[in-house]
């Protein structure tokens, strides 16, 4: 009987399963291509999806029938109703022949377009490059934000890689959710020529997490391998929850539950607890009998209801039929008195509950109290408290020299960090618009995840930025140290970064040419404080348009501090691991890991050749010889031809002459030796020299019979007089006149450096 019993349930679980599989599609529609269910909203047939969108081209040409995008050729190998799908992308490959030459045959560069409702997915996937001499580039759109991250990896030998993708051999980053674009380019700095024996090849492709697993061995398993999965997001609509459910065509059916996907716009459905099958069909989903799949009684009888189930003692019996063991005892019937004393038990105990109640919620609260307590404190150690005290007490200053926000008021300043808070987002973290409660509007930067490669991110960028107090650098304003991420509060900068100004062409025409000058004046004045005039010289390290902020006034303001490093003064350089953005990287710092002020120099020098070009730092949209703009910059200067590459909509007849000096100025900060670069001191006197002399008419070179006249007061006095003076003696005066001004304009320009 017990046999017979076992395959009866067998056989129910197996009508039970197949009933689901057929109710997953609309009646008469096919539900399999290949090894692929496919269920509704999806469809392979016309008349069986939900929308255009939803539309799989089933291809069954093939000996085994395989499942695509509508109109690509991107097979889909997995597709959940929980909003995800998996596809098979390709890998994208750089490969040289022995001579260093690009092998176009065996190289490329895929690209990846998706239309809503899908998206990229930021927390199932991970960039990843693997080489020996690589650098690849990962660009992302969603929706009008652009998104660009990297990671670049080298090695000498297969003995040198490690089992892990940290950097040698192999590395990779996060991406962030909702991207709808993705396009990977790849690129050698030595061609290979050192490594080709046996790393001819470069590999970068997004893959689901935990599908790729780097060791030595994937030099020559990539060779083969063409395709990798990647997850997916897709949606219904473009509208949340409660949104949707208001409209129409509100996809979720009868017995199901609408969800908001993470960080995602759009909603799917979910079938609700006791229930299962498709949420998209009219009754698809349905009552699951949990006592015919298994029996979850273990005593007494199961009885299903909607949604869930109970068990009943047999009749004689009471108790929870669910419980094992004693679930059901035998009811004997019990006397007054025995009714009578357990009643006064009961009530006795009932008191005495209250006693305690009162009494232990005093203990309960101070408990809670010296818990949440520790957990600050907690959160204040793993955030680098203990380093920042240290950091800041050597220093001669303490945490109280910034304000300590509480996480409540900055969860409620950005609407608990909701995504249309977002300012922007970079490799170490994301920064968040606050509104405080006195109405103050304020930056707020959170790292991405928790880590001790974070927290000293962190606490660097609070030791730096202690140190500096100018007109022209980021205020930091205060951080919380209690909560699971650490936060640093900045004044907030609302005219965006320079980067967006002048590669934007809808506020391009904003920045006139001496609007450029001022701000390359005032960020230069900023660098050169930080070299000269701290207690301890800093070392910005990551100088670029993009770490430079404009407020309503176009006031520049250099922002991010997280890579800066302090320098001794009994130091001229130090060794670090390299660390900058590609396109801006001063090249003897990246082949020495020798960190100089020469180094924010040549950065510097790349963003005066954006200001004079308004082109981008680094373009493998441009050809060869013109991807790195510094080098093509310095070309063009070397071979007299810097009029073809001036922003032409800068270029007018009184500004020709600023802008060569500011040309020869930008080429002597890029030199490739450090020592033939100018200090960032002198870059600041000589760009708000030229400034100073732009704006004013006695700053030209040659004056004119006016202009003299103008300038010396003394002359027009005795021409009042009716006195006179010689040609000698008025040039005289004109020299003296213009000495004195040009001492002036040393004085204010190192008042300036201060």
């Amino acid at each position: 009987m017990a046999l017979h019993g076992i395959i009866l349930q067998l056989f129910l679980v197996g009508l039970v399963v197949l009933a689901a599989a057929e109710a997953q599609t609309l009646p008469g529609c096919p539900n399999q291509c290949g090894n692929l269910s496919i269920p509704f909203p999806f469809g392979i047939a016309k008349g069986c999806y939900l929308r255009d969108e939803f539309f799989i081209d089933c291809n069954e040409t093939n000996q085994t029938p395989t499942p695509y995008f509508n109109g690509t050729g991107i097979p889909i190998s997995n597709l959940s109703l929980n909003g995800e799908l998996q596809i098979m992308q390709f890998v994208a490959r750089d490969c040289y022949d022995q001579d260093g030459s690009l092998d176009t045959k065996l190289s490329n560069s895929p690209r990846l377009q998706l239309f809503p409702p899908y998206t990229i997915s930021g927390t199932k996937n991970k960039f990843i490059a693997v080489g020996c001499d690589t650098y690849a580039i990962f660009k992302g759109i969603r929706g009008k934000e652009k998104y660009i991250t990297g990671c670049m990896t080298l090695c000498e030998s297969l003995g040198s890689i490690s089992e892990s993708c940290s950097g040698i051999g192999c590395c990779q980053t996060s991406i962030p959710s909702g991207l709808q674009v993705r396009t990977v380019t790849m690129s050698s700095y030595y061609n290979h020529t050192f490594i080709w024996d046996f790393n001819p090849c470069s590999y970068s492709f997004i893959v689901e997490e935990g599908q790729f697993t780097f060791s030595s061995k994937s030099f020559q398993e990539l060779k083969s391998i063409s395709r990798l999965p990647m997850v997916l997001n897709w949606a219904i609509g473009d509208e949340p929850c409660d949104a949707a459910q208001h409209r129409q065509d509100y996809a979720c059916k009868g017995n199901s539950t609408c969800v908001n996907p993470h960080n995602l716009s759009g909603y799917f459905c979910e079938c609700l607890p006791g229930y299962e099958g498709n949420p998209y069909l009219p009754d698809g989903c349905q009552d699951t009998d949990e006592c015919q799949i298994s029996n979850p009684c273990s005593a007494g009888a199961c009885v299903n209801v909607l949604g869930n189930y109970s068990c009943v003692c047999p009749k004689g019996f009471k108790g929870d039929g669910i419980k094992a063991g004693t679930g059901c005892s035998k009811d004997n019937p019990s006397n007054l008195f025995k009714g009578i004393r357990l009643l006064t038990i009961s009530l006795a105990t009932t008191v005495a509950l209250l006693v305690l109640l009162v009494g232990s919620s005093w203990t309960y609260w101070g408990k809670k109290k010296r818990r949440f307590i520790k957990l600050k404190e907690k959160y204040f150690q793993e955030n680098g408290g203990l380093l920042l005290q240290q950091q800041l007490a050597s220093r001669g200053g303490s945490v109280e020299t910034t304000k300590i926000f509480t996480a409540e008021e900055l969860e409620k300043a950005t609407n608990n960090y909701h995504e249309s808070r977002v300012l922007g987002e970079g490799g170490y973290g994301t920064v968040y618009k606050g509104i405080l409660e006195d109405d103050k509007v304020v930056a707020i930067k959170r790292s991405k995840i928790c880590a001790p490669a974070q927290n000293e991110q962190f606490v660097n960028e609070v030791i730096v930025l202690s140190q500096i107090n100018h007109r022209n650098v980021v205020r930091l304003l205060g951080c919380c140290l209690e909560t699971p991420m650490p936060l640093l509060v900045y004044e907030f900068i609302i005219n965006g970064t320079l980067s967006e100004h002048i590669h934007n062409k809808c506020r391009e025409s904003l920045l006139s040419w001496e609007l450029r000058l001022k701000i390359a004046a005032e960020t230069a004045g900023a660098l050169a404080y930080l070299h000269s005039s701290t207690s301890m010289p800093i070392i910005h390290r990551d100088v670029k348009t993009t770490n430079v902020l404009l407020d309503e006034n176009y006031i520049a303001k250099v922002s991010d501090f997280g890579a800066s490093r302090l320098i001794p003064l009994d130091q001229a350089q130090i060794t670090t691991l390299v660390q900058g953005t590609l396109g801006y990287l001063d090249p003897e710092y990246f082949h020495t890991n020798h960190l100089t002020e020469k180094s924010d120099v040549y950065s510097f020098g790349v963003v005066l050749v954006e200001l004079l070009t308004s082109k981008v730092a680094l373009s493998f949209a441009r050809p060869e010889a013109e991807r790195n703009l510094a080098s093509f910059f310095v070309c063009s200067v070397e071979e007299g031809r810097l009029n073809q590459i001036l922003d032409e909509d800068i270029v007018n007849e009184g500004n020709i002459e600023t802008l060569k000096e500011v040309a020869d100025l930008a080429n002597r900060c890029l030199k490739v030796k450090r020592e033939e670069r100018p200090t960032m001191k002198h870059v600041a006197m000589e760009l708000e020299g030229m400034r100073i002399m732009a704006k004013h008419p006695w700053g030209k070179a040659n004056f004119g019979p006016e202009d003299t006249e103008y300038l010396l007061g003394s002359a027009s006095m005795a021409s009042v007089r009716g006195d006179t003076c010689s040609s000698t003696s008025t040039t005289t005066d004109a020299t003296t006149v213009y000495d004195s001004m040009r001492i002036e304009i040393e004085m204010l320009m190192r008042h300036n450096g201060r």
